[in-house]
């Protein structure tokens, strides 16, 4: 409509919202069939239902940012057998903290979970701190990590807010897709308002939303006829308005780019025998675009995930 401006919108979202609140507020039984659901079919992850120290938390979390739950698993749970609390990982070298990350993408994250295990070995005798303040103080631990920690570990009354969680809360309680890109405040009103104020039933709330946003209410293809709460979606009733619509910003193609190449260093690094290095001939082998592969080979030093040597052999940091 001409003449609008971007808070004219945000304002209608919020009233929208408070509307919607006002739905929730004399409806609560969506919260209890959603927790009913959740205890029917949560997937049994290694890391939930108090089976894991809060430290296993925040690693599930920490590895499944950007990553398929599926391969996260096996990950967890060589990770955790070897390196099982934060003193641990702080002590072992960079290297093979390297190698044990493996295939699940942007390792740059392996090096910020052990600067985050020595800060907390460090500064919190081994145990997570249990504020929010103090857990987003930590090296790699933003807003998201910090709330689920929270939650999922300490059993805090606390929104927790990724993108599966606002995917779900905008069709159930506003009517609409939620576009991607950050959370907005009016995401983050709804995401407080609707969280249910018994402490126990929040935690619950949390994961039971999650797990739909994952399995059921997806991205391109929710399965509305098997949702639990689908007689309650508003979303569901407007016709699924915009259903798949393209996020802010479009996926990044992998093939051909700087995480490919990144991807294939770190692969030929992890399968040489410890302590040794790759000859430079062999790193110019494995890309042809020699450009762009020195460009990444830099970055790869930059982020410390590699060492470069004088005679440009590269490997896996020793410290």
């Amino acid at each position: 409509m001409a003449g609008r401006t971007p808070d004219d919108v945000e304002n209608d979202i919020v009233a929208t919202e408070v509307k919607a609140q006002d739905a929730f507020d004399a409806n609560a039984e969506v919260a209890l069939r959603l927790g009913a659901w959740w205890e029917a079919n949560a997937r049994d992850l290694p890391w939930r239902f108090g089976r894991t120290t809060p430290w296993g938390v925040l690693v599930s979390e920490v590895m499944s940012q950007q990553t398929q739950m599926s391969r996260v698993v096996p990950y967890w749970q060589s990770w955790m057998e070897r390196w099982p609390d934060a003193r641990a990982l702080a002590d072992a070298p960079k290297a093979e903290v390297i190698t044990a990350w493996g295939r699940l993408g942007y390792p740059r994250r392996a090096l910020r979970l052990q600067e985050c295990a020595q800060a907390v070995a460090g500064q919190y005798a081994d145990e997570l701190p249990q504020t929010y303040d103090a857990l987003t103080a930590l090296p790699g631990i933003g807003d998201y990590t910090a709330s689920a920690v929270l939650s999922f570990a300490f059993g805090r009354r606390i929104a927790v807010i990724d993108t599966n969680i606002r995917r779900v809360l905008s069709r159930v309680f506003v009517g609409t897709e939620s576009r991607g890109g950050a959370a907005s405040a009016a995401e983050r009103a709804l995401a407080n308002r609707v969280l249910p104020k018994d402490v126990k039933r929040s935690v619950t709330w949390n994961q039971s939303v999650m797990e739909l946003g994952a399995v059921v209410c997806t991205a391109k293809n929710p399965l509305c006829d098997a949702c639990p709460i689908a007689h309650d979606c508003a979303f569901l009733k407007a016709g699924r308005p915009g259903l798949g619509e393209k996020r802010t910003r479009p996926r990044q193609r992998f093939q051909g780019t700087d995480r490919q190449v990144r991807g294939l260093v770190l692969a030929a690094l992890r399968a040489l025998p410890a302590g040794t290095s790759l000859e430079r001939s062999k790193v110019e082998q494995l890309w042809k675009d020699h450009g762009q592969l020195a460009a990444c080979v830099a970055s790869l030093d930059d982020d410390g995930l590699i060492e470069i040597a004088k005679d440009g052999s590269l490997s896996l940091p020793q410290g």
